[in-house]
């Protein structure tokens, strides 16, 4: 039988899946690689590492699943958002990728904003980010004038292992959306704001459907990995936009919440439309939809620094620490977290906000403070539900994916602070199974994205509020609400002083 294989390169790893024609999962692999913070709000990785990671991942998956290359029919590609990749002439990597939770192109996204006004709307859909890839380029330009002059292509970071895999410099209009030089209404490159970054359209990689394919299996790349030559690569897509397909997000009145390392709150649109205010990204979506979503840069990662850096606790101090905030009544006895610790996108765009704790008294203990961090990425997650909810976009049950979907917790208390039903579906490596549902559509096994999803996606667990944890989150979110506003200015001093 034919298979599957979908590549999510992450944050902190490269996730890789096998799915069978059914919709089953054959065998999962993921591979580490570091982050690199060389200042404060600096982040970057080296693309090498990547394609090392995603090299090893796939000659291991391979083997553990027993497929010969020859099983599979196609792969997708999935990925982190906003990163900048830059190739010189030689196609040789001309710095370390910025990565899309960097934080340094606070100036240049002022610049943008003053310069082009409500026109940046009107070009890209969207208002100009510390993570996006358009204020990287402007950075670039500025500091680090030497590798400008030498760039030949521009790459968002799934597509450089694309390039390795098949030669081709190519990606999708999921991803593309993201980088603020993409015309998001059109599906195209923006020739507007391409002027303003001063790049040539030569120096992009061409644009694709999800599910179109992108290029073949080159024979370096099947020598070097175990795939076979000429295996097709379909376009894949941002990671928000595949987890949304491997959750089934894919028309409306369900949404997808990822809680990884970021924390995002997903909903497929029909037609295009922008929030007014652009605190919402408008995107393309997978299936030749649109998408609107917002976006909390530290979530799921806010746990993994309680348990690993402060705790300084193992792979255990997970299963310890949860099993401690479950003893803690909701609310955490008066105790707030926010959880802004690589600032903040929706709804504040704020790269100066920091993390806090608020209300701790001598009767907080440990399983108070790790419940606060579960509520406060759920407060934050429903900053962004709210504006879904001021646009009349209606949302009935939402479905979670990530790392912090495997806690049962957690899911209860996205619930109870969402006052929405949690939907756990048959695969939490969502992002993965979604660019291998795409790779399976792009082999002519499904018509479309929505009947592939039909076909493939399982609901296994669902979650209900419980109506007094409801009123007691809703008492206390105006609370949680309020406390940026308070903090803002103090925030910006703190970041001066740094």
């Amino acid at each position: 039988m034919d298979a599957f294989l979908g590549i999510d390169l992450g944050t902190s790893s490269v996730k890789l899946l096998l799915m069978s024609e059914e919709g089953k999962v054959i065998q999962t692999v993921s591979k580490d690689y570091p982050v690199y913070y060389p200042k404060p709000g600096w982040a970057e990785q080296n693309p090498e590492d990547w394609w090392q990671a995603a090299k090893e991942g796939i000659k291991e998956i391979v083997e553990k699943s027993g497929a010969a290359g020859e099983r599979i029919s196609s792969i997708g590609l999935s990925g982190q958002m906003h990163g900048l990749v830059l190739l010189g002439e030689e196609d040789q990597i001309l710095m370390p990728a910025l990565l899309w939770c960097d934080q340094r192109t606070y100036a240049e996204c002022d610049y943008l904003t003053k310069q082009l006004g409500e026109k940046l709307s009107e070009y890209t859909g969207n208002k100009a980010l510390t993570g996006f890839t358009a204020p990287k380029v402007l950075w670039v330009r500025k500091n680090c004038p030497d590798v400008y002059e030498k760039i030949r292509h521009v790459l968002l970071p799934k597509d450089y292992i694309r390039f390795q895999l098949t030669g081709e410099y190519a990606t999708d209009v999921s991803d593309a959306s993201g980088t603020l030089f993409f015309d998001v209404a059109n599906r195209r490159w923006s020739p507007e704001m391409l002027q303003v970054l001063g790049l040539r359209e030569n120096v992009l990689p061409k644009c694709y459907e999800s599910d179109q394919v992108t290029g073949k299996i080159n024979s370096r790349a099947a020598s070097e990995t175990r795939l076979r030559l000429g295996t097709p690569v379909v376009g894949g897509g941002g990671d928000q936009a595949c987890g949304a397909v491997g959750a089934g997000v894919v028309s409306a009145g369900v949404a997808s919440v990822a809680l990884g390392t970021s924390g995002v709150v997903f909903a497929c649109q029909e037609n295009y439309a922008v929030d007014v205010q652009n605190r919402l990204h408008s995107f393309c979506h997978a299936n030749g939809k649109w998408h609107v979503m917002g976006v909390m840069l530290s979530a799921a990662s806010c746990l993994k620094w309680w348990v690993e850096e402060v705790c300084q606790l193992g792979e255990d101090g997970f299963k310890t620490l949860l099993e401690e905030a479950k003893m803690v009544s909701p609310g955490s006895e008066g105790l707030l977290f926010l959880p802004y610790l690589m600032g903040e996108r929706t709804p504040y765009s704020d790269p100066y906000a920091k993390g806090t704790f608020i209300g701790l008294s001598m009767s907080h203990k440990r399983g108070h403070m790790t419940r606060a961090i579960l509520e406060g990425v759920a407060f934050g997650l429903r900053d962004s539900l709210e504006i879904t909810r001021e646009q009349n976009i209606s949302i009935q049950a939402i479905r979670v994916s990530g790392g912090g979907a495997n806690s049962i917790l957690w899911r209860q208390i996205l619930a109870d602070i969402l006052n929405l039903r949690v939907d756990v579906v048959n695969s939490v490596e969502g992002p993965a199974f979604g660019a291998a549902i795409l790779a399976a559509v792009g082999a002519g096994v499904f018509t479309n994205v929505e009947n592939a999803c039909e076909a493939t996606i399982k609901t296994l667990d669902s979650i209900e509020p419980i109506l007094e944890h409801v009123k007691k989150y809703n008492d206390m979110y105006p609370v949680y609400r309020g406390l940026y506003k308070t903090l803002k200015d103090t925030f910006e001093v703190l970041h001066v002083t740094i």
